[in-house]
């Protein structure tokens, strides 16, 4: 699992641009830049709906205060669905990141099954981490629920 002071893989990952889906490289993203990044385990779901995305989406200007570039949220869906629910929860300042095949998920040690859920057999964990030109400062997992890894969390450690 990445832990404080490893530095971000570099993993080609989706956003969707003004054209339709792009391509970005995940360490790019994370280069000369102060970041937020936090993970979910689906696009829709109850927790990531309510309270995960949309924290972080209220909480931009907060973040934004205390220096962070960039907030972006990930999870293990295709960017046609992560765009969607960017639309539908978040707000602009929220960077929607899909990771369609679970590689960066993957790279990072961060999968979970969640075949149980009938969610697939290969989805991420809930976390979020704090990151500084591409070196993670900080890793924060929930396994259960959302404490470790939610906005208030992360503005204490910022």
């Amino acid at each position: 699992m990445i832990q404080a002071q490893d530095t971000i893989p570099a993993v080609e990952l989706q956003i969707m641009g003004d054209s339709g889906p792009e391509t970005v490289n995940s360490a790019e993203l994370c280069k000369d830049k102060k970041v937020v990044l936090f993970a979910v385990p689906g696009a829709f779901t109850p927790t990531c709906s309510a309270a995960h995305l949309p924290g972080f989406a209220a909480s931009a200007e907060a973040l934004k205060a205390k220096g962070v570039d960039s907030i972006i949220c990930t999870s293990v869906n295709d960017v046609f669905v992560m765009h969607a629910w960017g639309l539908a929860n978040g707000s602009e300042d929220v960077v929607m990141l899909a990771d369609g095949n679970g590689e960066f998920a993957e790279a990072l040690g961060l999968t979970m099954d969640a075949s149980g859920f009938k969610m697939g057999s290969l989805r991420s964990k809930r976390y979020a981490m704090i990151i500084e030109n591409g070196v993670v400062q900080h890793v924060a997992v929930d396994n259960k629920g959302l404490d470790l890894s939610s906005v208030e969390a992360i503005l204490a450690k910022l």
